[in-house]
């Protein structure tokens, strides 16, 4: 079975998260740098079966678009140029963030490595996919 590759797009890091070839858990793959997802994504997707993309939508509270949302847009525009038979989904990214340093809080992770941005953009993204999962 394919896996399922989720993405927390942001300015300068994306993190992504994938699930195991069955589809039942999801995990923290790596965080990059933003210019460098779609050379990155090329090149996992020749060594990895994926059906599907998840991609965090920012929205406020009220649905209304965020200053990230044209942001994400952009990349969404981006993914389905360079892999345009790769079914691309929104999934609803308020307060994966905050969830993700919560997270880092309850497995006892050091404050040097909870000030690390990068960890928090990967945790994001499994949060998102396993929400997905979850609601499948």
């Amino acid at each position: 079975m394919p896996r399922i590759l989720c993405i927390d797009y942001g300015l300068k890091r994306t993190g992504i998260a994938v699930t195991d070839p069955l589809q039942i858990i999801a995990t923290g793959l790596t965080t990059l740098h933003s210019k460098e997802l779609i050379p990155f994504l090329k090149d996992y997707f020749i060594k990895e079966q994926v059906e599907l993309i998840l991609i965090g939508w920012p929205t406020n509270w009220d649905d209304s678009s965020t200053h990230a949302t044209p942001l994400v847009e952009k990349c969404i525009k981006e993914l389905q140029k360079n892999f345009p038979v790769m079914p691309v989904v929104k999934v609803d990214e308020r307060y994966t963030s905050k969830m993700a340093k919560a997270a880092m809080l309850e497995m006892g992770m050091k404050k040097k490595d909870r000030r690390n941005k990068a960890f928090v953009d990967e945790i994001a993204a499994t949060i998102m996919l396993q929400e997905y999962l979850r609601n499948l």
